[in-house]
Parts: C-alpha cells; structure tokens; sequence
C-alpha cells in the first residue's frame, strides 16, 4: 500500500512539474509576443504600464477590461483619437503593470491610478473605463473625484451579477489553492478554452486575428492574469454591492456607451438602470458586442469626442 502511494505522489509532482514548467514557458513567450509598450511609474502598491502618446489635446486616461491589457485601446481606438493626449494603462496586476504583495480591489485601483494621475502631472483628465475598468472608473467617481473631470464608460460593469458569464466559469478557484491553480492548471485550461471564450467576448463581432499580439490577449496566458482574473471576479460584487447605492451622489459628468448585442454584460441592467441612477448620465447604444473598443473604434471615437467636448 505505501508503495501505490508513493507511486501517486510521485506521478503527480511529476504532473505538477510538467504543468509548472509548461506555464512558465507559454508566460514567457506571451511576453515576449506581446511586450511592453511604454513607460513605468511605482506608486504604493505597485508598478504601472502606460503608454501616452502626448500632444497637446486634452488628456484622457484609458481603463481596459477584465483579461485584457492597454492594446486593447491601441488595437484602433487611439488612432481614431489624434486630437487628444491619451494614457492607455495597464491596470494592476494585468498586461505589464505588476502589484507587490496581492491583487488590489477595486477601490485600491482607483487610488493607484489617481496617483498615477498626479505622478504624470495630469489636470483632471478625462477617464475612460472599459468593462471591469468601467468599475474602477466609477470607483474613482465615488472616491477620487478631485482627480478628474468626467467618466465615460464603455460597455461597462456598474451593478452586481447574480451568476458569473458561463465564459469565465470554472476561473474561480478557492482563494486558498489559487496560486498553485494558477501555475499548473489555470494557463493551460486558458489555452484550451481561450479561442471559445474570445468568440463569445467578442460576439456577435468576429474575433480579428491579430487580437493575441496586437491586441493584447496573448497577455493573458500568464499565471497572474489567472490570478487577477479570480480574484476580480470574486470581488467586484463585493465593492459594487457599496458603491450601487452611491451613484446617487455622482456630481461629474457621466456617459454610458453599450453595444445592442452584447453577449457578456446585460445592456439594460447595466447599462439602462445604471444611468438612471446617477444624475445627468447619458446613455448612447450601436451595434455590436462587448469588444466594441476594437470592433467599433470610429463609432467610440466619435461619442467619445462628443462627450469630452461637452
């Protein structure tokens, strides 16, 4: 019997070493095809990846989604914005900003990218969120508002969901095993499902097939987007079920942009019904999915422009 046991642990460090070893060379070649585009600032908690592209434009400070990196905006959105000073930011813990001991909630996130601001000299810059950065951004509505002058949301998540979208099901291990899912099993499941979940992201647009690299997604085949994407699943309903009954006492100018088809995020729950709560928000729908950054960057542009010059 010791020896079936034995034989057991050791077929499975052997498993475990293999899956460990396998994550760390698809991490390292994620990174190499997709490496860092800009510039780094620490701030208490972490380090930043942005990239701004200066002029002399009004700045606007560019927020991207869940499993997603700065070149989500830089894929064609930032071309379409030639009149404007845009930082595109690695949000903590994803693409090649870093954090130094866990992944910050969403209220610390705000706080690092409102030091970020001051860091870069920023007068009150324009902040734009897409999907899980559309939470950040309201987290810094409600909590840094001194630091910026409106919010423009972008396919955004504004209120709790009661079931996680059926593409990121099974991303969600226990806290307790997370870091060891996350360097065996975590970025091989990626790999596998990674092509399935782009499509629904991204639906009913198709996936362009330059996404990985100049887009970005190859970014997340890396243990700590494994990680980051866990524990911001896990936590979003957390902040949000604090910050939905605030949005009352949003003073800033707000502006909702939603794709009609999106496939991951409820238009009217999350969109409707959030800008009827917070007063003087402006709600604009298209065509499209949830990836309408990419999908759609001249119809974004132009409501972006639009409501940057109000």
């Amino acid at each position: 019997m010791k020896d079936v046991f034995r034989k057991a642990a050791t077929a499975t460090a052997l498993i475990g070493g293999g899956l460990a070893l396998w994550t760390a060379l698809a991490a390292s070649a994620a990174e190499a095809l997709v490496p860092a585009d800009g510039a780094f600032v620490d701030v208490p908690g972490g380090r930043l990846h942005y990239v701004d592209t200066g002029g002399d434009g009004p700045a606007v400070v560019m927020l991207h989604g869940l499993y997603g990196q700065l070149r989500n905006f830089s894929y064609a959105l930032a071309a379409e914005l030639p009149d404007h000073r845009l930082i595109l930011v690695d949000r903590p813990g994803w693409g090649h900003s870093t954090v130094e001991v866990e992944h910050p909630t969403l209220e610390t996130q705000a706080q690092m990218i409102a030091t970020l601001i001051d860091t870069l000299g920023l007068d009150r810059p324009l902040l734009v969120g897409h999907s899980m950065g559309g939470a950040v951004a309201l987290a810094m509505a409600l909590d840094q508002s001194a630091k910026i002058r409106g919010i423009a949301l972008i396919a955004p998540l504004t209120r709790q969901i009661d079931r996680l979208p059926p593409v990121f099901r099974g991303k969600v291990p226990p806290a307790i095993v997370r870091s060891v899912a996350a360097w065996t099993i975590g970025v091989p499941l990626t790999t596998l499902t990674g092509p399935a979940v782009s499509k629904r992201v991204f639906a009913p647009d198709p996936v362009p097939m330059d996404f990985g690299t100049r887009g970005g997604g190859l970014s997340a085949l890396r243990p700590a987007s494994f990680e980051a994407g866990a524990f911001e699943l896990e936590d979003a309903n957390r902040a949000l079920s604090t910050m939905v009954p605030r949005y009352g006492s949003i003073t800033m100018p707000v502006a909702i942009l939603y794709g009609r088809d999106d496939q991951l995020l409820d238009p009217v729950a999350q969109g409707d019904v959030t800008a009827g709560e917070i007063p003087g928000a402006r709600l604009t729908k298209i065509g499209g999915g949830h990836m309408i950054p990419i999908t759609r960057p001249a119809e974004t542009a132009a409501w972006l422009r639009e409501f940057a010059a109000a």
